[in-house]
C-alpha cells in the first residue's frame, strides 16, 4: 500500500517547514505502508525554491519536487504532481500550510485494509490559528450520508462542504477525469462532486486527519457566505443535467 501526500506550493516559506515535517513525522506501525510527499514548487519569488532543494537532499520520509516556472491554478498544479504516482496508489491533499497528524495515514491504511474495494474516504479537522494555538468551537466534523445523493443535495444546500480531509484512490481520480483545469476555487469540492456523481458515496472516518492553519495569507481569506455560494453556482453549472435528474435543485 502506498500514499503521496499532495501539496502545491507558491510563496511559502514560512508554513511549508512545518507541513513538510508534519508528514516526515508520521508513524505508520504496526501498519506496513509506504508514503511519499510529492511537491509542486508552483512559481514561487521568495526563498520556497532554495529551501525545498534543501528538504528533498537532506534525510528523512521522501520528499519530491516538481519544479514549475510558470505558476499553476491549483488544479492543474495537483493534476501535474498526480500523473506521477503510481496508478494502484492512494492520495492525500496537503495545503503547504497546514500540518498532517502523525497517524493520518495509518488511520486511512487501516480503513483500506477494512474496507475492500472503496475508493475514497473522509476525515475530520481541527482549525488553529497562525501560531498552531487551537481555535475552540472551530472543528470540522463530516456528516454521514446513506447516498451519493444525499450527499450532494447537502453539498448544493450549503449546509456540508469537503475540503483536504480525504483519501482517495488513484484509479478513481482517474475516472473522473482529474481535478478541474479551468476552476479559481473550490477545485478540490469540484472533484468530490465528481466522485459523488460517479456513485461513490465515502466511508467516513472518525479520525483527525490535519491541522487546518488559518492566517493572514490564507487562499481562502474573503471566502464568505456569498462567496461560496457563487462556488456552488458555478460548479453546479458545470454538471447541471445530472444534477437536475436526481431532484438536486439549483444553488
Amino acid at each position: 500500500m502506498r500514499f503521496t501526500i499532495i501539496t502545491p506550493t507558491h510563496n511559502r516559506r514560512q508554513f511549508l517547514p512545518e507541513a513538510v515535517a508534519s508528514v516526515r513525522a508520521t508513524v505508520s506501525a504496526p501498519l506496513d505502508f509506504e508514503f511519499e510527499h510529492l511537491i509542486c514548487e508552483n512559481a514561487s519569488t521568495d526563498d520556497t525554491a532554495a529551501w525545498l532543494r534543501e528538504a528533498a537532499s537532506s534525510d528523512g520520509a521522501p520528499v519530491r519536487v516538481v519544479s514549475q516556472a510558470t505558476k499553476l491554478l491549483p488544479g492543474p498544479a495537483r493534476n501535474l504532481l498526480i500523473q506521477d504516482t503510481p496508478a494502484d496508489g492512494w492520495l492525500v491533499p496537503l495545503d503547504d500550510d497546514d500540518l498532517l497528524l502523525q497517524r493520518c495515514l495509518h488511520n486511512y491504511a487501516d480503513l483500506v485494509q477494512r474496507h475492500p474495494g472503496q475508493a475514497w474516504f473522509v476525515a475530520d479537522f481541527l482549525r488553529v490559528d497562525e501560531e498552531k494555538r487551537y481555535m475552540p468551537g472551530e472543528d470540522y466534523y463530516a456528516w454521514k450520508f446513506e447516498t451519493p445523493t444525499d450527499m450532494l443535495r447537502a453539498i448544493f444546500r450549503a449546509e456540508h462542504f469537503i475540503q483536504g480531509n480525504v483519501c482517495f484512490s488513484r484509479a478513481l481520480f482517474e475516472e473522473v477525469g482529474g481535478y478541474s483545469e479551468e476552476i479559481t476555487m473550490a477545485e478540490d469540492l469540484d472533484l468530490y462532486v465528481r466522485f459523488l456523481l460517479a456513485g461513490h458515496l465515502p466511508v467516513l472516518s472518525p479520525h483527525i486527519s490535519h491541522l487546518h492553519r488559518f492566517h493572514t495569507s490564507n487562499v481562502s481569506i474573503g471566502v464568505d457566505a456569498d462567496k461560496h455560494a457563487n462556488d456552488l453556482r458555478v460548479i453546479y453549472n458545470q454538471y447541471a443535467g445530472q444534477l437536475q435528474e436526481l431532484g438536486i435543485e439549483r444553488p
